[in-house]
């Protein structure tokens, strides 16, 4: 989860500059004219960077807390299932947005359900046989544990 904090800490800079680039190039005055429009430049902003950053391996974040991102032979992804990997992540943010939409609920009773959904879907990681997130399983993805190795005739600082 620590990673995950550290991923929207980063796309953070990506909406920002993302945001900007759409305002600027709309001559959007307002910040709700265009909302929707906004919305799926940014969803299509973030497809990019996670397919791409995916298919490579890691994201920053990942990088940082020495995760990978493989298929289930343990390959590199490719960028078609880092697209379905992407796609079906979404489960994690969409069902609670539908519901708040459909009964009309204001913003805290939909980041009250938003907060309850996400928990229970990592609680459900834990009784996965391979303790894997669902959109994971159902990609065919994994997530591992990944040091790269030091180049020859290097040591770490600490040694």
């Amino acid at each position: 989860m620590a990673c995950w904090l550290y991923e929207g800490m980063l796309l953070f800079g990506v909406v920002f500059i993302a945001g900007y680039l759409f305002s600027t190039l709309t001559q959007t005055r307002h910040a709700l004219d265009n909302r929707h429009l906004q919305q799926a430049f940014l969803f299509t902003v973030f497809g990019i960077y996670f397919v791409w950053l995916w298919s490579k391996g890691q994201t920053l974040a990942m990088k940082t807390w020495h995760i990978r991102v493989v298929d289930r032979n343990g390959q590199t992804l490719t960028q078609s299932r880092a697209l379905l990997r992407y796609l079906l992540s979404w489960i994690w943010v969409l069902p609670p947005l539908a519901a708040g939409g459909a009964f009309s609920l204001s913003g805290a009773e939909v980041s009250v359900l938003f907060v309850g959904w996400v928990l229970i879907w990592a609680i459900l990681a834990r009784f996965h046989p391979q303790r894997q997130f669902l959109h994971d399983a159902m990609a065919g993805t994994r997530l591992v544990h990944f040091k790269p190795p030091l180049p020859p005739g290097k040591r770490r600082w600490w040694m």
